[in-house]
């Protein structure tokens, strides 16, 4: 399992998440080559979520989260902001650590790609019925 630098495991969701994303064979598990590419995309994270860490905290609270998100490009209310934190604090903190926040970007860029996917002329707007909306969620591989 894969550790935080705080000697504290990762969320198994997030390792789930990762290894599916670096399981290029759909092995179910990561060679070393694969690993090696896990590993360098985790310290980019890593580098990326230290420099949004203003306090140095260990996690990001709403405000972090939100430069975060917004250099990366998204335009959010501070309402969406609120419920990415409620979503993504596992411990009730306020906060997001480091592997959940890797797993919130993550699953919001998944999302992202699979909107713009409908989003024929790019307005920010689909048309999509129900079933097509679950079909859309549930066919997600992140």
């Amino acid at each position: 399992m894969c550790f935080k630098g705080t000697w504290t495991p990762f969320n198994p969701e997030t390792v789930r998440l990762m290894i599916g994303m670096f399981d290029r064979d759909n092995s179910g598990t990561v060679n070393f080559q694969e690993f090696a590419s896990l590993w360098k995309y985790v310290t980019d994270w890593q580098n990326c979520f230290r420099s949004y860490d203003r306090d140095g905290s260990g996690a990001i609270d709403k405000n972090e989260l939100k430069m975060a998100l917004t250099s990366f490009g998204y335009r959010l209310s501070d309402r969406f902001y609120e419920i990415l934190v409620k979503k993504f604090d596992r411990q009730g903190r306020g906060t997001i650590p480091f592997d959940d926040f890797i797993q919130c970007c993550v699953v919001l860029q998944t999302l992202t790609s699979a909107f713009r996917g409908f989003d024929t002329d790019q307005d920010g707007i689909i048309n999509i019925g129900y079933e097509q909306f679950l079909n859309l969620v549930f066919s997600l591989k992140s």
